[in-house]
Order: C-alpha cells, then sequence, then structure tokens
C-alpha cells in the first residue's frame, strides 16, 4: 500500500478495550519525518496497549511499516525514541488476532475433547479442561477466559505472584502444576485454590502449616512419577505411605492424582503409562476408603488417549495458546 506523504490514511482497527468489541479509527498521518511527535507518544494518547509476549508481527513486510519493525528502538535526534519494535499497527493486529486464535483454539480443543469423550462411553462434562498459561501473558489468559475457559495452572511461583494481581478480577480457579519447593510452600499455599505435585511427605506438611496459617484446607493431588523422564513424582512403592500420611494432615485434602508420562510422538504408546495411572488411582481409592475424584493426566498431544482412559482433568497449554517462547 503506497500513500502520498501528503495525504492522510485511515485505519479501521478494533478498539482495545476490556470486551474488544467496539470500533474506532486511528487516522494517522502518512508524513513520519521526524519532526513529528514520536509514534509511541501519540499511541499512548489513543490507547493503552502492549504487545503481547512472543507474539508474531503481522505486518512485518507490509511496506508502509518498512523500517519501523527492527530490533530496539528508533531515535530521533533529540534522542526520544520514534518507534518500538513493533509498529502500533503491528501491535493492534497481533493482539487482535491472538485473542481470536485463541477462542478458535479453545473450541477445537473442546471438539477433539467430546469425540474422545464419545468414543469412551463419557460425559464431556466428566472431563476439566485446565488451560495451562505457564509463560503466557495476562492478555493470552484474559483471551481464555472470555473463550470459557476457568481453570488455569501455572508451573513457577515467583510467576505467577507477578500475573495474579491483573488477573483478580476474574473469578477463575488456579492450580499449581510444577516442581514445587518446600521453601515456596507458604507462598504456593497463599497464592493457588491447589497444588497438584505434591510428591513428598516433607512438603505436604509444609503445605498443611501453610494452610492452616492461611485459614483454608487446601487440595492437593499427589504426582506420580512415570516414567524415566519424568523429573518428579512419588515412586509407586512410595505412593501408599504418602497418602496415608496426607490423610493424616488436617489442613490438606486429598482430592486424586496427576502424573507427565514421558512425551512420545505416537500417543497411542503412551496409553499404557495412563493405564497404569488409573490403577494406582483407584487402589490408593481403596485403601482410603473413599473416592478421589481427581485423576489428571493427558495434554495438547494425547489428552484424547487420556479421556479414554478415564482423565477426569486434562491440562492443554499449546493446543490453546500456542507455542511457547525458548530462551536462548
Amino acid at each position: 500500500m503506497r500513500v502520498h506523504r501528503r495525504e492522510r490514511a485511515e485505519f479501521p482497527v478494533e478498539k482495545l478495550r476490556d470486551d474488544l468489541a467496539e470500533k474506532t479509527l486511528i487516522v494517522g498521518e502518512a508524513n513520519f519525518r521526524i519532526r513529528n511527535p514520536p509514534l509511541r507518544e501519540c499511541a499512548r494518547k489513543r490507547l493503552e496497549l502492549c504487545a503481547l509476549s512472543g507474539a508474531v508481527d503481522p505486518l512485518e513486510n507490509d511496506k508502509f511499516s518498512a523500517g519501523r519493525h527492527g530490533s530496539g528502538d528508533q531515535f530521533s535526534s533529540g534522542g526520544r525514541p520514534v518507534t518500538s519494535r513493533y509498529s502500533l499497527r503491528a501491535r493492534i493486529a497481533a493482539m487482535m488476532q491472538q485473542n481470536v486464535s485463541i477462542a478458535q483454539n479453545v473450541e477445537r480443543v473442546r471438539e477433539r475433547l467430546a469425540l474422545a469423550a464419545g468414543r469412551a462411553g463419557r460425559r464431556t462434562d466428566e472431563v476439566t479442561l485446565v488451560a495451562v498459561s505457564k509463560t503466557f501473558p495476562v492478555e493470552a489468559i484474559r483471551a481464555a477466559f472470555d473463550a470459557g475457559l476457568r481453570v488455569f495452572a501455572e508451573n513457577r511461583v515467583q510467576e505467577f505472584e507477578s500475573k495474579r494481581p491483573q488477573l483478580a478480577d476474574l473469578d477463575a480457579a488456579w492450580h499449581f502444576i510444577g516442581h514445587l519447593q518446600s521453601n515456596k510452600a507458604r507462598r504456593a499455599a497463599h497464592l493457588f485454590d491447589r497444588v497438584d505435585s505434591v510428591d513428598t511427605l516433607a512438603l505436604a506438611q509444609k503445605l498443611d502449616s501453610a494452610a492452616g496459617e492461611e485459614g483454608k484446607r487446601l487440595p492437593v493431588l499427589i504426582e506420580i512419577h512415570l516414567g524415566e523422564t519424568s523429573k518428579s513424582g512419588v515412586a509407586e512403592r512410595d505412593l501408599p505411605a504418602l497418602a496415608e500420611g496426607i490423610a493424616g494432615l488436617s489442613h490438606l485434602e486429598l482430592r486424586g492424582m496427576m502424573a507427565v508420562p514421558p512425551y512420545l510422538d505416537d500417543a497411542e504408546q503412551v496409553r499404557p503409562y495412563f493405564r497404569k495411572l488409573r490403577a494406582l488411582h483407584g487402589e490408593t481409592a481403596r485403601r482410603a476408603g473413599r473416592p478421589l475424584p481427581v485423576l489428571s493426566m493427558g495434554m495438547s498431544h494425547d489428552f484424547e488417549v487420556a479421556i479414554e482412559e478415564g482423565a477426569t482433568e486434562i491440562r492443554v497449554g499449546s493446543a490453546i495458546f500456542g507455542g511457547r517462547l525458548k530462551k536462548a
């Protein structure tokens, strides 16, 4: 698109407010000479927006935005930044597309869930979809919430501490799914509605003490070690003692089990691990003499098989939010 430098160009975009529903026009001068106010300052007056972490610039090759996508900021002769790495248009487009993509992804995951449940003769409401939002920004989590998701999982206490204040208005449940160090048990008990990765009695006792100070009874899952690639989880031989120990802690409520089996390209090869976890889950419930309602297993690439094998919760990240950025 070519615009004469003296002409004006109008770009209809969606106004990035809470509902992303109202529309507005951003009228920009095609003359982007240095004497004009910096683009970043102009943008701040019109809209409050920030680029999603890891967002792909859909206008990278657009001629109108040429020269405005380099690494780092560009500066005027006065030393003021002229533009950020992404132009205003690219930021808007990226955020709009991210929200639409997440909603579409959620719908596709729900369709896959329904088909798997149907094959197993189960109802879709027997399976809870947990959105694994670790490493993704607040904007992406809000988009998933707007798409109807109500249960989210994080794996780092410090990361969620920074996100939580910006998500306090959401009526959602927050689960911790990562390896939890004992020295962070107090913070986890305060931040999360459930801890899904208890694998030692020492950790359980720390969580019990912290939950007591919070004046609440904290639901927990026992994480089972499955396969050589699993970095955490209790060994099968130690499971009965851990379950019995948790049962004696007044501020913890054992709700069930979870596991992370080896990643295999062929999901059918993961089926034996899911069957093993289901058997351990049932055996532990019989020993406890009460139901353990949660069997959390299955992720983006294999959750259909997990549902067929009895999962009551599936943990889905990349199939909802897209691929995560890898650290350099």
